[in-house]
């Protein structure tokens, strides 16, 4: 369903409710409040990690169970080395210990992909950029 019938759809349906209560003040919504779930998962981390590895081809996506796994990816400025990332979202709010990265590398010696160590702090540096990057999109998303 493409984008104009189905905010027309839902604007159908949404109208007949806000007409009801008699003139009422309501409190309004906060429709970027730190809990966001339609997809299972908090929103802002969800799209924050999708952006954040959007270089990487995915080979696997969960948006209820909140797991983003990619394919390998090879940096074209270092192609004897190769990275898989694995993005879980861990909870519906959006806290720092919400989102885990775990990132498995290789590097290429005589034609053999053999496992080698990643930099202890590098996991972490990605889930310090999907945070960031995950409150911005909430700030923005802050009405005023």
């Amino acid at each position: 369903m493409s984008r104009l019938p189905r905010t027309a759809l839902l604007l159908s349906l949404v109208m007949p409710i806000a007409a009801c209560g008699g003139g009422q003040d309501r409190p309004k919504g906060d429709l970027a409040a730190a809990r966001v779930t339609t997809i299972g998962v908090n929103a802002y981390l969800w799209r924050a990690s999708l952006d954040t590895i959007s270089f990487m081809p995915l080979l696997q996506t969960d948006s209820a169970g909140g797991v983003i796994v990619t394919d390998w990816y090879a940096n074209p400025a270092a192609p004897a080395e190769r990275m898989k990332v694995t993005v879980s979202i861990l909870d519906q709010d959006l806290r720092a210990d919400a989102v885990r990265v775990a990132i498995l590398r290789q590097i290429n010696r005589d034609g053999q992909w053999i496992d080698a160590p990643v930099k202890a702090a590098t996991a972490q540096k990605l889930e310090d950029i999907i945070l960031t990057h995950a409150r911005d999109l909430r700030r923005a998303a802050l009405p005023g």
